[in-house]
């Protein structure tokens, strides 16, 4: 059965998903919202256009704020008029890549930013 790309949630259902699924996200105004912290503003705009390109490769576009040390990105499906599933895919998504985190795990191949060194640390991780 086809998924209809268009059925928004209420508000109990988003905020039981963002709940469940996608902890750090809030529903307010309209939008679900997330604020990722950076370090600088070369954080902020590694984190703009890992968006834009997933936005971009997903064909469905968030608004996005930013300043020197944060960017927020919300999600809302115009063509609704509300949160539809593309909402939450496109959320989950994001949420995978700027928060990914290499070295992890034991004897990972990538070592990942160095958190200790503001030069090149760039990411806040939750």
């Amino acid at each position: 059965m086809a998924v209809d790309r268009k059925a928004t949630f209420s508000s109990d259902e988003i905020e039981a998903h963002l709940s469940a699924h996608l902890p750090h996200w809030r529903y307010e105004d309209g939008w679900i919202r997330r604020t990722y912290r950076t370090n600088s503003w070369k954080g902020t705009l590694m984190v703009i256009n890992a968006v834009g390109h997933l936005a971009e490769a997903a064909w469905h576009h968030p608004d996005l704020t930013a300043s020197y040390a944060w960017v927020e990105v919300r999600l809302m499906s115009h063509d609704a008029k509300g949160i539809t599933v593309r909402d939450f895919a496109l959320a989950a998504k994001i949420e995978e890549v700027v928060q990914w985190q290499p070295g992890l795990e034991a004897d990972a191949p990538l070592e990942g930013t160095p958190q200790n060194d503001l030069r090149f640390s760039y990411v806040k991780y939750d």
